[in-house]
């Protein structure tokens, strides 16, 4: 079943609607919201998005042009160093199936176990034709022109940009291709940004190991918008939830798996929004 202003992602019921924008949750609260395709086990929400003061749930988000003379020198040395390692151009991801394929093949290798996503050749040929709706960008190393990162982005209005995705071939990442795909990425919105749009690269990061977030903010300008994290459970399970949340800390120990990380991830937002009331 298709909800106005809903879609499913990652086992949970989330707008379609930009962060920046209070979503409607009648679907919700009449609980029709559990008949969405895919069978959610909960509802994720956020209100009060960049309330101006700090919460424990954010949102990170580039809402000013990018100045590279505001950083340190450290910082301006590895950007520079992409820019000289890399030509950064926005493609037509099916005329490089093969290339992207490879790099998200890699990058998957990197991640940790418990969460490592399953990546067949078949399924990316299926899936890629739906990056259109995405303005794709690849990096390619100079020396050798190989397609060794991408990142899609989507714009969802006239103000807002989302930063959906990026991968990069971990072998490449001393050569700063991730800061090359970045810079290119402010360099080529630049006037999106002078005219008040806001580019955001997804909510505080819970099931996944990342410091691509405090590097975006270190390295690029980006910003917490700190806002309300709301979660109503699919009644199947909210009764599970009651249950294991005593026992969150003790889960912990066995992380590793990938059932009790996703359990883990769960009871972790619970955590973080009980801490609101």
């Amino acid at each position: 079943m298709k909800i106005d202003g809903w879609r499913y992602y990652n086992s949970a019921a989330v707008p379609t609607t930009p962060p920046n924008v209070d979503p409607c949750t009648e679907a919700v609260t009449s609980g029709e919201i559990w008949e969405l395709d895919g069978n959610p086990i909960l509802a994720r929400w956020t209100s009060c998005f960049d309330c101006k003061v700090e919460t424990n749930w954010w949102y990170v988000i580039k809402d000013t042009p990018f100045d590279p003379d505001s950083l340190k020198a450290k910082r301006r040395y590895e950007i520079n160093k992409g820019k000289k390692n890399f030509d950064v151009k926005v493609i037509d991801p099916t005329e490089y199936c093969d290339q992207l394929f490879a790099v998200q093949t890699k990058a998957y290798e990197a991640y940790p176990a418990k969460y490592r996503p399953s990546c067949d050749k078949q399924s990316f040929e299926k899936n890629i034709t739906g990056w259109r709706s995405y303005r794709v960008y690849a990096a390619f190393y100079r020396e050798s022109g190989e397609l060794c990162g991408y990142s899609l982005l989507r714009k969802t209005s006239d103000s807002w940009i989302e930063f959906s995705v990026q991968k990069t071939d971990p072998a490449f990442e001393r050569y700063a291709v991730n800061a090359a795909l970045v810079e290119g990425i402010l360099d080529d919105n630049r006037e999106f940004l002078i005219g008040g749009g806001c580019i955001c690269d997804g909510a505080r990061s819970i099931s996944h190991e990342t410091a691509f977030q405090d590097y975006l903010e270190k390295y690029f300008g980006f910003r917490k918008a700190y806002c309300k994290l709301h979660l109503k459970y699919n009644p199947k399970v909210k009764w599970l939830v009651a249950i294991l949340y005593p026992f969150r800390r003790i889960l912990m120990a066995f992380d590793n798996v990938g059932i009790f990380h996703k359990i883990n991830s769960v009871l972790k937002m619970e955590e973080e929004a009980r801490k609101q009331k």
